[in-house]
């Protein structure tokens, strides 16, 4: 029974991790009979946002270990005490939390900065030639990651043109892909789906995760 990691960043898609891609991806390992390591880096959001008016509620800290131990009923570990030797794949919801906790892209692009802890694990993933999973806003985070790693690889985003030049940017190749399909890179052993970057309705998001949770289990063994 394969075990994999999955790397939450908060909870609300505004500020934290997008509920309905964290639920998807657990839910669809469960059901292939995955262990799951829930995990989060142990420090504070970027900002709190009102997730009725799409406001940053001023003065206000949430933390993101703790916050996204709601979506998983506080069965969760700090990213920190996780290695790549813990888990058979990672994967990695979206959710602006991934450009904003996790990363710094939301605010700096193809200039940003990645959580040390984040960074440290991805980069054992791919060292030890596991699979990666990255959903929605996700791929932009890794592919700073491998800026500079030599991996070239390619992931998707959906279709959105500003981020896919970003993805550019920093060295990694962006593949147009409709919501309800995935793109993998079998020799990196990465795969990518749009999810809420293209999603109108939960069902399409959950067929793209779906289907991304079955390559990448399937990848563990390639």
């Amino acid at each position: 029974m394969p075990t994999v990691g999955v790397c939450l960043a908060g909870c609300g898609f505004l500020d934290g991790a997008e509920i309905f891609e964290s639920v998807a991806t657990l839910y669809n390992l469960e059901k292939a009979g995955a262990d799951i390591v829930a995990m989060a880096p142990d420090i504070d959001q970027a900002h709190v946002v009102n997730h009725v008016t799409g406001d940053v509620m001023e003065g206000e800290s949430r933390n993101v270990l703790v916050e996204a131990a709601r979506i998983v009923r506080g069965d969760i570990k700090d990213i920190a005490d996780v290695s790549a030797e813990d888990i058979d794949a990672l994967i990695f919801p979206g959710g602006y939390g991934v450009a904003k906790n996790l990363s710094t892209y939301a605010f700096e692009r193809f200039n940003c900065q990645v959580n040390d802890e984040v960074d440290r694990l991805v980069r054992e993933t791919i060292a030890a030639n596991k699979p990666l999973g990255v959903i929605c806003i996700a791929p932009a985070m890794l592919a700073k990651v491998l800026e500079g790693l030599g991996v070239n690889t390619q992931v998707t985003i959906g279709n959105d043109p500003q981020t896919a030049q970003d993805i550019e940017d920093m060295g990694t190749t962006h593949v147009t892909c409709s919501v309800t399909k995935h793109i993998t890179d079998k020799e990196n052993k990465i795969v990518s789906t749009p999810a809420y970057m293209l999603a109108n309705k939960i069902g399409e998001t959950w067929v793209g995760i779906e289907g991304l949770v079955n390559e990448v289990l399937a990848l563990i063994d390639a």
